[in-house]
């Protein structure tokens, strides 16, 4: 044995571990086992494993089955974990044991090392800490506290900040006019104001779905033990476990109503990752349409500015690119590939439990904190800041031909049309064509063609 390692031992003999680790011998043979991505799991999971951990000591001192001081040692524990202490003692690779077995035993050892050194006395990771739990209902319990902690902390509130982001910049912008797009091509006109609030409602029903979604993420697992039964565990345990970590984590955490879904299934995992897929298709919406609206400035669309940020190019001076979007972009991209996999683990339910957990995990964690720190960029460093081109937006708009579609009732379709290909192949306003090829007087042409009256829908008159 070197001096830098001390002897552990488990259920199946003795382990060299690091001497100064808190961890013990199942944790070794996790990490001896599992040297495969070197992705460790993320620390939002290690603080919902302490906080079960500590809520199942509260509630297992509740119904006294713990003694006192043996409980009280491992809740201080669990909140040295919780406030953010000892996460580099949880080693062990996201590729491991599908059920996550290893995680919550490396989660015990560091938990039962520590209740140990305050105590004096030996406290057992299993007998004590594990005190009326498995890693069967422990692991899903834990994906459901650290998604719906994260989502509450980070995800929402900046999902709320984009919102507000993008309704104050469309008021700001709302007078501005300019040639509407489908299917690339101009179209009739909208205000800038009218775009962006379409963006906005889209990150609000993105909002929606993932607050509806958590309601299911908020039944947990914990109480059902080894296969749903609740074998080993108080008859009352999961009911004051849940109200324990509710007040906690100030989350309305409840039991439940089946045990067997719970543990079998991760179908709100998945249901949730569904809506995070939702919102990245909305931010690669968005970003879209912002880098589209930036192109040029003088060979593009042109018709905003967005903050200059960075030198855009190590060969062209002067060359600035659209980084936030582009990397918002990217966001997205990893995002629906990670629901991709969650959705394929979340197949994974092999009769009483999925074996598919921490790569669940480390997926679902990874693209709600993405999410979250780029909504953020996006309202700060695009939205808020970016300027509008008006000039070069009445100019387009004042040779567009789509806007004859305003004398549909007037002229009749296939005279507007025609008018349209005119003042197109001609490259003149539509207005001096229009005047050209119909009885309309220029002044009521004026009316019938106000691009501003055009965006506010309605028949012309």
């Amino acid at each position: 044995m070197s001096v830098l390692h001390r002897i552990e031992t488990d259920s199946m003999g003795d382990i060299e571990v690091p001497k100064d680790a808190l961890y013990q011998a199942q944790t070794q043979r996790a990490i001896n086992n599992f040297p495969i991505s070197g992705l460790t799991m993320p620390s939002a999971f290690i603080q919902a494993l302490a906080y079960i951990k500590q809520a199942a000591a509260r509630t297992n001192l509740e119904l006294q089955l713990l003694e006192d001081q043996t409980a009280h040692a491992i809740i201080d524990s669990c909140q040295l974990i919780i406030d953010g202490n000892h996460h580099d003692q949880f080693p062990i690779d996201v590729f491991q044991t599908g059920s996550g077995t290893s995680s919550n035993m490396n989660a015990n050892e560091v938990i039962a090392t520590l209740a140990s050194q305050q105590l004096g006395i030996t406290i057992s990771p299993n007998d004590d800490v594990n005190r009326g739990q498995s890693s069967n209902d422990t692991i899903p319990t834990a994906i459901q506290v650290s998604a719906a902690l994260t989502c509450h902390q980070q995800l929402l509130p900046a999902l709320i900040h984009l919102e507000q982001a993008l309704e104050k910049k469309s008021q700001q912008v709302n007078h501005c006019v300019k040639t509407g797009r489908t299917h690339l091509m101009d179209a009739m006109p909208i205000t800038l104001g009218q775009e962006l609030s379409g963006w906005q409602s889209q990150i609000e029903h993105a909002r929606h779905g993932i607050e509806l979604a958590l309601e299911n993420v908020s039944a947990l697992a914990q109480g059902g033990t080894a296969v749903g039964t609740g074998i080993n565990t108080h008859p009352h345990f999961a009911a004051i476990f849940a109200k324990n970590i509710a007040i906690a984590t100030a989350v309305p955490f409840c039991t439940s109503s089946n045990f067997f879904y719970s543990m079998s299934s991760q179908d709100a995992v998945v249901a949730l990752s569904g809506q995070l897929k939702t919102l990245a298709v909305a931010i690669m919406k968005i970003s879209n349409d912002l880098r589209w609206m930036n192109a040029g400035p003088l060979a593009g669309l042109g018709e905003i500015e967005l903050e200059p940020l960075q030198p855009g190019s190590s060969i062209m001076p002067g060359k600035v690119n659209p980084v936030i979007p582009e990397a918002a972009a990217m966001v997205a991209a990893q995002v629906i590939g990670n629901d991709a996999t969650i959705t394929i683990a979340g197949q994974s339910g092999n009769f009483q439990l999925n074996v598919m957990l921490p790569v669940i995990t480390y997926n679902l964690l990874q693209s709600i904190t993405l999410l979250a720190t780029t909504a953020t960029q996006l309202a700060d460093k695009a939205i808020t800041t970016f300027t509008v081109r008006e000039e070069h937006l009445k100019q387009a708009l004042s040779k567009n031909p789509i806007l004859i579609t305003a004398l549909n009732p007037v002229i009749g379709y296939l005279k507007a049309a025609a008018i349209a290909k005119k003042a197109y192949k001609e490259q003149r306003p539509i207005i001096d064509v229009a005047e050209q090829e119909t009885d309309l007087t220029r002044t009521e042409l004026e009316s019938l063609l106000d691009p501003k009256k055009l965006t506010q829908g309605g028949i012309a008159k």
